[in-house]
């Protein structure tokens, strides 16, 4: 799926610039769980939003299914952001006026869908994440952790073949993260979605069955 090639990502950092991602080679394959870490201002953020089309690499090739993402119109990567990647965040970015369904079906009308149909598909989502029962609830009305659920919620309603996770239990408590975890987790085994979750949490990372270090600009195998 991914096939990453002699990237790099440089940064003006006004009196020299500053080299985030140092020619960085990098394989994986549908349906894959892949966990990164590496310190505070590695990289780790931006070479995720590089993979989903944020964020332009300065050099090298960034191909999903054979295809360079980046060498492709903005219309293919704003395509490719809505179906093709879901994205979580360690802060949760939910709309404060919509309703749980109402930020859920925002990717949905965004493809083009009818209101009925996304809203069907959204409903479907918040059932997978378990909050079926929450779906009328604004976020302020949410804990942290359902805040979370219908991020994701959000991230697989177009049923992506990739969810990248930037640290999705980050500003959680330990238990509260651990059931985010265990919903990435069904994720992964239920629908065969890959997906690529940076964190620092030791702990998660060993139920990760492949890990990468970023360090140096470089992505290590981590045994």
């Amino acid at each position: 799926m991914f096939d990453i090639s002699n990237l790099y990502k440089t940064y003006d950092g006004g009196t020299q610039n500053v080299n985030v991602l140092s020619g960085v080679n990098f394989k994986c394959e549908e349906g894959e769980f892949i966990g990164i870490f590496g310190a505070s201002g590695a990289g780790k953020s931006t070479l995720l939003h590089i993979l989903g089309g944020l964020d332009f690499p300065t050099k090298g090739e960034v191909k999903f299914d054979g295809e360079d993402i980046y060498k492709k119109n903005k219309r293919f990567l704003a395509a490719f952001r809505n179906k093709t990647v879901g994205f979580v965040f360690q802060f949760y970015h939910l709309l404060p006026e919509f309703s749980a369904v109402e930020n859920v079906m925002l990717p949905c009308l965004i493809a083009g869908q009818k209101r009925k149909e996304a809203f069907a598909n959204a409903k479907e989502a918040l059932q997978f994440v378990n909050l079926e029962d929450r779906d009328k609830h604004k976020p302020s009305e949410l804990s942290g952790g359902e805040q979370q659920r219908v991020a994701i919620a959000r991230a697989i309603v177009m049923r992506p073949k990739f969810v990248l996770a930037d640290e999705p239990t980050g500003n959680l408590d330990e238990s509260t993260g651990e059931k985010i975890f265990l919903n990435l987790e069904k994720l992964h085994e239920a629908a065969k979605t890959g997906i690529i979750m940076v964190t620092h949490n030791p702990d998660l990372l060993r139920k990760i069955p492949r890990r990468l270090e970023l360090k140096g600009g470089l992505l290590h195998e981590a045994k």
